[in-house]
């Protein structure tokens, strides 16, 4: 879905079916006038989708980690 408000804007997804992991990650950026200030607003969750990746469980979620580390880097 789209975020298109007066004061944020951005986007967000799902994964797929047949995807490792079901869940959503959500990008934007919001204007504070009171304050003048612009913020980043990056969210999500998932949890295990498939039987390999509930095996996988610590490391997915460091793979997770590390992922999101180069979104905010990328921001």
């Amino acid at each position: 879905y789209v975020i298109d408000e007066p004061d944020a804007r951005g986007f967000a997804y799902g994964t797929l079916p047949g995807h490792p992991a079901s869940g959503e990650e959500r990008f934007a950026v919001r204007y504070e006038p009171k304050t003048d200030a612009v913020y980043a607003d990056v969210s999500s969750f998932s949890r295990p989708a498939t039987w390999w990746s509930k095996l996988g469980g610590p490391f997915v979620t460091v793979f997770q980690r590390i992922i999101a580390k180069r979104y905010l880097r990328g921001i």
